[in-house]
């Protein structure tokens, strides 16, 4: 299959059976003031699927994601989708950007401008990057997985051929958060000589600390890491012991019912953001909804979970990365990485604390995501 375009079209049947089910929740009981402390909040919930069943319009948001240069190719019997726009300037650097979870390829809609044309925004066109977006196998407009195995370092070998093979690019930038951190680094671990560098706004959970370790085996930073790391697991990652385990089971509930859908998206956006607790102090309603949407009209959020069965049952080690990396922390992140571990594994060439922020970084803050990607690539442009 050729590179074609791709123009999202969702029918009207599929949209009046949302409504149709929004109209139908039978919600749960919530214990007094609990508030979000056993989950998603229910009043915060109910507020939000009155507004997404009365006043949210999808073939508004539907124009607005059209209006980026789609395609879908297939790779390795997947049909991958991804957005490819062009940068405009003198010589625009080739820059892969891969999404995680509960998020989608929507993670960078704000920055893909910011990339493309930084001059139309005070930037440098000299700094102007040719964007490409996909959509990780199993989630939104790319096709699920039909087989086991499909996991971070499979994708970043389908990430290689849809960037050389597919577009024709000798040589590439690749950046990316939480599984997309993942992808990006087995991409430079597999393929360095392809890469200019590899920008990433978190490591994961670095399970290697997490082990049982004799004394004295960890400097003190590391074990205040293992430490902070061990609790936030405890409190907060009952999601990732489930979806690593039985993601089929899960995906029953969450497919058949928009509600739950939400619940569960959520509540992530809401603990991993740097928002204080008021979810609309970094979205919209309309920035929520589409986000569950892409998961819902696709019918995406069980292929997408199984990626974390996958990561924990078929993932091969991951050595030392040889490639220059940018690591951009940002502060309301889940748990921030121990520097001399990260300066053991990867070869960081900048290191900068963001002023504000959390998970999704680029929804979150696309300025400043946006000048720290230019900064870190600008000494590996070719002259």
């Amino acid at each position: 299959m050729t590179i074609e375009r791709f123009h999202i079209h969702i029918t009207d049947e599929v949209l009046d059976d949302v409504k149709r089910r929004l109209h139908h929740i039978r919600w749960p009981g919530q214990q007094v003031s609990s508030g979000w402390d056993q989950g998603t909040d229910l009043s915060c919930l109910e507020s939000l699927v009155s507004y997404w069943r009365e006043q949210y319009d999808w073939r508004k948001q539907e124009a607005q994601l059209n209006r980026f240069s789609q395609f879908r190719c297939s790779i390795e019997g997947m049909d991958v989708h991804f957005v490819h726009e062009r940068g405009k300037g003198p010589n625009p650097m080739p820059l892969i950007l891969t999404h995680g979870w509960p998020d989608s390829y929507l993670r960078y809609q704000k920055v893909i401008p910011l990339l493309t044309d930084p001059a139309s925004y005070g930037g440098d066109p000299a700094d102007s990057f040719d964007v490409i977006v996909p959509s990780l196998p199993g989630f939104g407009f790319s096709s699920c997985p039909d087989r086991p195995g499909v996991n971070n370092d499979q994708v970043s070998e389908m990430w290689a051929t849809l960037m050389t093979k597919e577009l024709g690019y000798e040589k590439f930038a690749a950046a990316g958060g939480d599984i997309g951190s993942g992808v990006t680094r087995y991409l430079a671990y597999n393929h360095p000589e392809l890469l200019y560098g590899i920008h990433l706004t978190d490591i994961g959970i670095i399970r290697d600390l997490l082990a049982p370790h004799g004394q004295g085996e960890l400097s003190e930073e590391e074990l205040h890491y293992k430490k902070k790391a061990s609790e936030w697991i405890s409190q907060e990652g009952g999601y990732m012991s489930i979806q690593s385990t039985r993601p089929q089971t899960l995906a029953y509930g969450l497919s058949d019912s928009p509600a739950g859908l939400a619940g569960w998206i959520l509540e992530k956006f809401r603990a991993w953001s740097d928002c204080g607790g008021d979810l609309q102090q970094s979205y919209t309603e309309d920035e929520l909804i589409t986000h569950i949407m892409v998961y819902w009209l696709t019918n995406t959020i069980g292929s997408s979970t199984r990626m974390y069965y996958e990561n924990s049952h078929s993932l091969p080690p991951l050595g030392y990365i040889k490639v220059p990396t940018g690591l951009a922390l940002f502060p309301a992140d889940i748990v921030l990485p121990p520097k001399e571990w990260a300066m053991r594994n990867l070869t960081i060439t900048r290191w900068t604390t963001m002023a504000r922020g959390g998970h999704f970084t680029a929804m979150e803050e696309p300025e400043l995501f946006a000048q720290d990607i230019r900064s870190f690539y600008k000494p590996y442009r070719e002259k």
